[in-house]
């Protein structure tokens, strides 16, 4: 029997700022993922020299005390404020982030008005984990926190990939994933945040390239719902091609969550497939796609029967003609506009607006923020259900496509003002 060390299966950042994600036949060499009978949960297996992965899951597929094994997959990373954006003016925001204000936004300010006439402004006392590259969330070493997100914005969080207390973004994409759910207002620094409030439990699980294991995804996804985080947001990604069989431990921790009444928003992926990625396909699981500033489906987002909302996302709208209201508005040959949020440019020091962002993992954050405003104002209560909150989110989305569900758009365009009314 290989000796059994770690379990990983690779997950890309959903966003097309990172590579493509990585072919299905592609795993971690020299590591299986071995679950035994009676256990929970699997552990990384570390083969012999040379040995292969197909030999080792063939062999262990044969053993009575095996319940399951797999290859460890590769995956990749899917009120005006006086916040200046690019612009000198007070309200350089407004221009800047369209995913917030405007016709094919999210309805922020109106959201934030009724959560504050609530007296709950921004979601305060909620926590979000941003399972993912980790988090610019301190000053230490070499590493700065972001200058718009503010020391008390966080709860501790853990490192998976490093395997310390320290879960440093090195990457980026988690410290912009956390920006559009977490970042300050009303403070002259970079641009705003949906969920201003709320507090964000950072845990890495992918590293300086965007990708990470199954194994931590599992483990950070079970991290955050036993340190008591209300919604986890997991803006990444496996091919479309990989099945619930190839990662059990993540559709187990996801089950886990559910059970214990924690909300887990997934990106749906951005490879233009009819077939939504996981974890985002799992079924308890909030599945989001990506739209443009023209309220038309990202050219690169996924779609399928397990959608269920869409948010910005940003990038070029889809060549969608079928449907009268697509074909009318949307401009497939035009360059769409990118989400913009404060993150590190060239180092985890240097700190700015970059463009090149845009993806599912863009738009995941915008149902996290909005699912963060919800409960935090107690539209629904105190302490909703997973599933009435879920619903709620659903049936207060705007309908775009044809009317009514459908595999483009889901239920609908997530909109927190409607969520709060």
């Amino acid at each position: 029997m290989p000796h059994r060390n770690r379990l990983v299966l690779l997950a890309m950042a959903a966003c097309l700022a990172a590579a493509a994600p990585a072919a299905a036949s592609e795993y971690v060499p020299g590591e299986v993922i071995v679950r035994e009978e009676g256990e929970a949960t699997g552990e990384v297996v570390e083969l012999a020299r040379g040995e292969t992965v197909p030999g080792a899951v063939a062999d262990l597929r044969a053993d009575p005390d095996v319940a399951s094994v797999e290859p460890n997959y590769v995956a990749r990373a899917s009120r005006i404020w006086n916040d200046p954006g690019r612009s000198a003016e007070p309200e350089g925001w407004v221009d800047l982030q369209w995913n917030f204000i405007g016709n094919a936004s999210v309805n922020a300010p109106e959201a934030w008005d009724l959560a504050i006439d609530a007296g709950h402004a921004g979601g305060r006392g909620v926590v979000v984990a941003v399972v993912d590259t980790g988090v610019a969330y301190r000053t230490r070493k070499r590493y700065k926190r972001a200058p718009d997100l503010r020391k008390r914005s966080f709860v501790r969080g853990w490192d998976f990939v490093d395997r310390d207390r320290w879960p440093h973004d090195e990457f980026g994409h988690g410290t912009h994933v956390a920006g559009t759910i977490a970042q300050g207002v009303n403070n002259g620094k970079g641009v705003t945040g949906l969920a201003y409030n709320a507090r964000i439990m950072p845990i890495r699980v992918l590293d300086a390239n965007g990708e990470g294991g199954a194994w931590q995804i599992s483990r950070g996804i079970r991290y955050a719902v036993k340190h008591r985080a209300d919604i986890v947001n997991l803006s990444l990604e496996f091919h479309p091609s990989i099945t619930a069989r190839q990662v059990p431990e993540i559709i187990r921790a996801i089950r886990f969550a559910h059970r214990k009444g924690v909300l887990v928003v997934a990106a749906a992926g951005n490879e233009s497939d009819s077939t939504v990625a996981y974890p985002a396909r799992a079924r308890d699981a909030i599945s989001v796609g990506a739209t443009t500033e023209n309220l038309c489906q990202a050219d690169y987002s996924n779609q399928g029967g397990r959608l269920d909302l869409v948010a910005p996302g940003g990038g070029n709208d889809a060549d969608n003609n079928d449907n009268p209201r697509d074909a009318q508005n949307c401009r497939p040959l035009q360059t769409g506009r990118d989400i913009y949020q404060q993150t590190f440019i060239s180092n985890p020091r240097r700190f700015g607006l970059p463009s090149g962002y845009q993806g599912t993992s863009m738009a995941a954050a915008h149902v996290s923020a909005t699912a963060a405003l919800v409960i935090g104002s107690r539209r629904l209560g105190k302490n909703p259900s997973r599933d009435r909150l879920a619903k709620h989110l659903r049936r207060t989305a705007r309908d775009l496509g044809a009317d009514g569900y459908d595999r483009r758009y889901g239920h609908g365009l997530v909109d927190a003002a409607a969520a709060l009314r």
